[in-house]
């Protein structure tokens, strides 16, 4: 338990799957010791379901992280070309137009 006023660190995407992929082996486990308290079948499915699907969300993320790092270093290259070409027209229109 924590103390009032402490804080507890929220976890991250990675820690709290690995976190759910443990607990639902352990509710597992354990399935006949906490069945009183409602760990049945439906509870392990929904559990396990859930589980699952925020993995598959979360290397989709991962994968999507990815592909923007490579547009963003795309987006760099073009729009520094393209700052050298703006530069080179405002010094011609300088030049020609008075």
């Amino acid at each position: 338990m924590v103390a009032k006023g402490a804080f507890m660190r929220k976890m991250s995407y990675s820690e709290l799957l690995n976190s759910a992929r443990l607990m639902l082996g352990g509710l597992k486990n354990h399935r006949d010791t906490l069945g009183r308290r409602g760990v049945d079948a439906d509870f392990l499915a929904g559990f396990a379901g859930l589980q699952a699907r925020a993995a598959d969300l979360n290397s989709e993320q991962e994968t999507l992280k990815a592909r923007l790092k490579v547009k963003t270093s795309e987006l760099e290259q073009v729009l520094a070309q393209l700052g050298r070409q703006h530069s080179e027209a405002k010094k011609l229109v300088k030049l020609d137009i008075p």
